[in-house]
């Protein structure tokens, strides 16, 4: 997914992220202490028409956020392959302006680390994964 070099190189600055390619799946995959917050993938054409061929980036969201992010905006879809109500995938060959994809990267990290042991945060924090 070279197009998305910037994202890639975003979502992998961030405080105890390991990245790791899922070549079953064709999935980028971004964790924090074993849990994922973002995934980049490019789903074929035997899955649903809003996902097949589009550029995907799925990220964990609070499930009323949530709603309201696909009622605001058609490229803005049910999480792809995850919980629909506590996951969203972008088309990041649509309309999502890449401002908004950014912040919805923090949120989806932030969510993710606020549900981490207060030990797995600390070591993040001091700077270790």
């Amino acid at each position: 997914m070279s197009d998305f070099a910037w994202l890639d190189g975003y979502l992998r600055q961030k405080p105890g992220t390991v990245w790791d390619y899922k070549p079953e799946w064709g999935w980028d995959r971004y964790r924090i202490a074993q849990r994922l917050y973002a995934a980049i993938c490019l789903p074929g054409p035997v899955y649903a028409r809003e996902y097949a061929g589009h550029p995907l980036l799925t990220l964990k969201c609070d499930p009323l956020e949530s709603e309201l992010l696909r009622a605001a905006c058609p490229d803005i879809l049910p999480g792809f392959y995850t919980d629909k109500r506590t996951w969203i995938s972008i088309r990041l060959d649509g309309g999502v302006e890449r401002e908004r994809i950014l912040r919805l990267c923090d949120a989806s990290y932030d969510l993710v680390f606020a549900r981490l042991t207060r030990r797995a945060r600390m070591e993040i924090m001091d700077g270790g994964t």
